[in-house]
């Protein structure tokens, strides 16, 4: 018989899931203000002073895969906030914050501040170091 209970209870991946889930709806209620979710603050972060860069690299950054990473882009091109261009190689696309998406990421800064300090006050005083390099471990893409 399957114990659904215990699996609730123990299972990692659904423990990180809900956990994850609760923190974004944190960071998504603050930035509201400004009108971007946590997503797209950590894209447009991503590409914060960087002159151009590529998809490849930018998906890398964001441990999330290409396909992925186009389609959250989309919306952040559609409202002027990001360009792509062209790289040296016509295959290579280079991104880059427009005026307007830095405009937004340094609007929506003190806000992902504050979300950031409710979220280390919930962890406790200097957890976030700690967890961050257990969660490394845990996403490596070494299963040996």
């Amino acid at each position: 018989m399957i114990d659904s209970p215990a699996i609730a209870r123990d299972c990692v991946c659904l423990g990180i899931r809900k956990a994850a889930r609760a923190v974004s709806r944190r960071y998504d209620d603050a930035l509201r203000p400004v009108g971007i979710t946590s997503g797209q603050f950590s894209l447009l972060a991503g590409l914060a002073g960087e002159a151009g860069l590529s998809l490849g690299s930018l998906a890398e950054r964001m441990g999330m895969d290409r396909t992925t990473l186009n389609r959250n882009l989309k919306p952040l091109d559609a409202a002027g906030l990001v360009e792509t261009r062209a790289g040296d190689d016509a295959r290579q696309r280079l991104l880059g914050l427009t005026a307007a998406g830095t405009a937004r990421l340094t609007a929506a800064l003190p806000l992902w501040e504050a979300a950031q300090a409710a979220s280390n006050a919930r962890l406790g005083s200097g957890a976030w170091p700690g967890l961050a390099g257990q969660l490394a471990r845990l996403g490596s893409a070494d299963d040996g």
